[in-house]
C-alpha cells in the first residue's frame, strides 16, 4: 500500500520516486481523480523520475503520447473524450498494456475490461493545495 501527502509540488519527485520503488515490478499504472487533481503533472514527475527529459504534455487530443528514455518507454494515455471500450481496442490499448513498458492512464474508466491482470490503481484526493495519493496493487487471476 502506497499512501502519501504532498503539500507543495517540489514534493512530488521524491513521492514519484516512491511510488516506483513500492510497485517495483509493476508497468500499467492507473490514475484517479477529479479534473484538476494532478494527475497530468504527477504522471509528468513520474516519468523524469524513469529518465525522461523531455517532450512531456497531455495527450488529451492525440489519446496517447509516447516517451522515449535511454532505459523506458513509456505510454502515457489520456482517455477523457473516449466514449467506449471499442475506441480503446480501435487505438491498439491492448497491445500497449501488454507490451511491458510503463503505461500511465489517466480517466480509465472504459478500458478496464482490457486491463492485464495486474495494474497499480492510484487515486489523487484534492483538500486545497494538498494532494493525497494512494496506490495499491490490483490483481486478478495470480
Amino acid at each position: 500500500m502506497y499512501d502519501v501527502t504532498v503539500n507543495h509540488i517540489n514534493e512530488l519527485q521524491s513521492a514519484a520516486q516512491l511510488l516506483l520503488n513500492t510497485f517495483p515490478n509493476e508497468k500499467v499504472f492507473l490514475l484517479n481523480g477529479q479534473m484538476g487533481a494532478g494527475k497530468t503533472t504527477f504522471i509528468k514527475e513520474l516519468c523524469l523520475t524513469l529518465g525522461i527529459t523531455d517532450g512531456m504534455s497531455s495527450p488529451t487530443y492525440s489519446i496517447v503520447n509516447e516517451y522515449k528514455g535511454e532505459k523506458e518507454l513509456i505510454y502515457h494515455f489520456d482517455l477523457y473524450r473516449l466514449k467506449s471500450t471499442e475506441e480503446c481496442l480501435d487505438l491498439g490499448f491492448e497491445e500497449y498494456v501488454n507490451s511491458g513498458h510503463y503505461c500511465f492512464i489517466e480517466w480509465p474508466e472504459l478500458a478496464r475490461p482490457l486491463l492485464p491482470q495486474s495494474y497499480v490503481e492510484v487515486e489523487i484526493l484534492t483538500e486545497n493545495e494538498t494532494r493525497h495519493i494512494k496506490a495499491q496493487r490490483i490483481s486478478h487471476g495470480i
